[in-house]
């Protein structure tokens, strides 16, 4: 199996599948001199981690990294970073009724149809449980934007089935309001419009009791983003950010800016006017942003400079407890219910997963623009 891999310059590597010993990430172009602990993971990982409360799935995970290389006395050394996570509680015999079927929206066919083979136990290398350790290096990718020019990234989900948030500023949501209610209790399902954020959960726990499932959109802000980055042809930034959130797990589609809005507008309605911003001078010359922000800070496949604005469409769990016509792997007619713990909805968990291969893209286009130490002052004491 090829396809492994993403990035060229900040570049990742996992194996691993769902009920397997575990899944370990390699990473490779890690500037030296990035202060990184175990402890530093855990906030995301633990945001991405199943069990974490009663609408997503309830496999019980402590989802804890042990870094194997890269780091020695606290600071990464610039040589390759190897972290792993273990599965310590897939319950592979809740799979092995569907070893000879194949279950409607999930890899099975194809995957028997490319190999000949697969792991049926919960989806094995096409489980989303493979997100664990790109969560992990987008906790890096995050460290090195941060760093080297001030980039966050955020994400937050923006609907839920037919509930739609109200977000009059992308650029200005922060992750507390993602992860915190007004009230004070933890954001279950990371939508900071907290009117909408209840409906949401109300059909969440409605679809799972129905024994079905609910799809929707995610979000993911990047702001502190210089002009610059991205490659104007087939490495544009919008290519690779797409390739990105496509490569995770139930993502049908994926628009920035405005995105399919710009299909009923005219230009003079699209373009953003350009402004000189004399507040954020860059020495004598006055920085230049635009009056708004269709575009979704990239322009020409190069960002531009204003916070980038990304939506990805998410799929409804394909696994569900209620009976489903499939066939088996011999082509006879048959009815599959899929045992198991699954999200009823999988956005609440995307949300660190999308944020982390935003980073990891930003990361990756940050060092092939500066070179292989991101510009990043490496101290030796």
């Amino acid at each position: 199996m090829t396809g492994n891999s993403f990035g060229q310059a900040f570049r990742i590597t996992t194996a691993g599948e769902s009920h397997g010993p575990g899944n370990v990430v390699i990473i490779d172009g890690v500037p030296p001199g990035i202060s990184l602990s175990v402890d530093e993971f855990m906030a995301d990982l633990n945001r991405r981690r199943p069990g974490q409360s009663k609408i997503v799935t309830q496999r019980q995970e402590a989802d804890e990294p042990e870094i194997l290389s890269g780091v020695f006395e606290g600071r990464t050394t610039g040589t390759s970073l190897a972290i792993l996570i273990r599965n310590r509680d897939p319950r592979s015999r809740d799979y092995s009724d569907i070893k000879e079927k194949y279950r409607p929206g999930h890899a099975d066919f194809t995957y028997d149809a490319k190999y000949g083979f697969r792991d049926y136990r919960g989806g094995g290398r096409s489980s989303a449980r493979e997100t664990t350790v790109r969560v992990a290096a987008g906790v890096v990718a995050k460290k090195l934007i941060a760093e080297a020019f001030g980039g966050r990234v955020v994400g937050y989900v923006v609907q839920v089935g037919d509930v739609r948030a109200a977000i009059p500023d992308p650029s200005a949501v922060t992750l507390e309001q993602v992860e915190t209610r007004l009230g004070g209790e933890p954001n279950v399902v990371r939508c900071p419009d907290d009117s909408a954020a209840e409906k949401m959960i109300a059909l969440i726990e409605q679809v799972r009791r129905e024994q079905d499932s609910i799809g929707g959109a995610a979000e993911i802000v990047a702001t502190g983003v210089p002009a610059g980055l991205g490659e104007p042809v087939f490495d544009k930034i919008k290519a690779d950010l797409a390739k990105a959130l496509f490569s995770l797990p139930a993502v049908l589609g994926v628009e920035y800016g405005i995105g399919f809005g710009c299909t009923t507008m005219r230009g003079s309605q699209n373009n953003d006017v350009f402004v000189a911003d004399a507040e954020s001078s860059q020495g004598e010359k006055p920085a230049i942003k635009t009056a708004s922000n269709r575009h979704g800070g990239m322009l020409g496949g190069i960002t531009s400079g204003m916070p980038i604005v990304l939506r990805a469409a998410v799929k409804p769990t394909s696994s569900l407890p209620s009976q489903q016509a499939t066939v088996t792997i011999r082509g006879e007619s048959t009815t599959i219910s899929t045992k198991g713990r699954h999200d009823p909805c999988l956005l609440p968990r995307f949300v660190p997963m999308a944020e982390a291969m935003v980073a990891i893209v930003l990361a990756d286009h940050w060092l092939r623009w500066k070179g292989p130490t991101g510009s990043i002052p490496v101290t030796t004491t």
